[in-house]
């Protein structure tokens, strides 16, 4: 996590100072005394989403994946098959609305998953949908840090686009954009029993007393949505507690989902720049600050 300038964002604009300069699509507002976002020598995050959401290409067809998984070879000669994700959007001002099913003589699409030769990335694919994922499935599998994550999905993105143009199928239109970020902090140096829970999360704390009728919990499951302002979207945050390789581990996921005015294809980095900054800052203000500092490494 982190290693980016700190910014507020105002309609568009990253707001600090008074100088303006020109970056991508939007304009820019760079001050002298702008702050780094937190980053970490040994951050507990074990898996990385990148996904945006389009308009259904319904002429995508099984030859056609087929055609670009070839583009992706030989770095993901692994592949699977497994069934799409159904969207939820964002909605502002008006109820959430339940993804309705819709009819069609197109038979349905699977979701396509190219997997690395190590199984650290992968890159999904349905009819409305392009995904990359990073995930750490060894002590050894090193977290890429944010900048070369989206990098690497934007590259892949602009084959996909290419792809399209190519086989005269309708380009992308984007719908919604969503990172998310998932940590585990597994039970030892931070927390013995879940009574500990203050300890991680400040927020979220058992008042252990020896006149309480219930006992210390077995398990957790938290959660609670932040709004991003000028409805970029919403920061969904959440911890459960698990059994993972029988070892008892808190799960903390960090997820921001939207679009605002960034509708664009032009736009869209400039959309993840925003979530990232916000499930950096978000992971650092619901974590206890010491366990940043002695057991994850924080530095700014």
């Amino acid at each position: 996590m982190g290693g980016d300038t700190g910014l507020v964002w105002i309609l568009g604009y990253k707001v600090i100072g008074q100088r303006a300069e020109k970056l991508g699509v939007v304009d820019v507002i760079v001050g002298e005394n702008s702050r780094k976002l937190p980053s970490y020598e040994e951050p507990p995050v074990t898996e990385v989403v990148c996904n945006v959401l389009f308009k259904s290409i319904e002429e995508l067809l099984s030859p056609h994946i087929g055609l670009l998984w070839q583009r992706f070879q030989p770095e993901y000669p692994f592949c699977n098959d497994v069934a799409p994700i159904t969207p939820r959007i964002e909605v502002f001002n008006q109820p959430e609305i339940e993804p309705m099913v819709e009819l069609s003589d197109i038979p349905p699409l699977p979701r396509v998953c190219l997997f690395s030769n190590d199984g650290t990335k992968i890159i999904q694919i349905q009819r409305d949908r392009f995904v990359h994922n990073w995930r750490k499935i060894s002590p050894e599998s090193e977290y890429p840090r944010y900048k070369n994550l989206i990098q690497r999905f934007q590259e892949y993105l602009s084959t996909f686009d290419d792809f399209l143009v190519e086989a005269q199928l309708e380009p992308i239109q984007p719908l919604q954009y969503e990172l998310t970020y998932v940590n585990q902090i597994p039970q030892g140096d931070t927390w013995s029993t879940l009574e500990d829970i203050g300890n991680v999360f400040p927020d979220l704390t058992w008042n252990a007393n020896s006149q309480r009728f219930l006992s210390p919990p077995q398990r957790i499951s938290w959660s609670t949505v932040f709004e991003l302002p000028d409805e970029l979207g919403r920061l969904h945050a959440s911890v459960k507690y698990v059994v993972l390789n029988n070892h008892p581990t808190l799960l903390l996921q960090l997820t921001v989902r939207g679009i605002g005015s960034y509708t664009s294809r032009e736009a869209l980095q400039n959309w993840f720049d925003i979530g990232h900054e916000w499930i950096v800052r978000a992971f650092a203000d619901l974590t206890e600050e010491g366990i940043q500092t002695n057991i994850w490494k924080r530095r700014e």
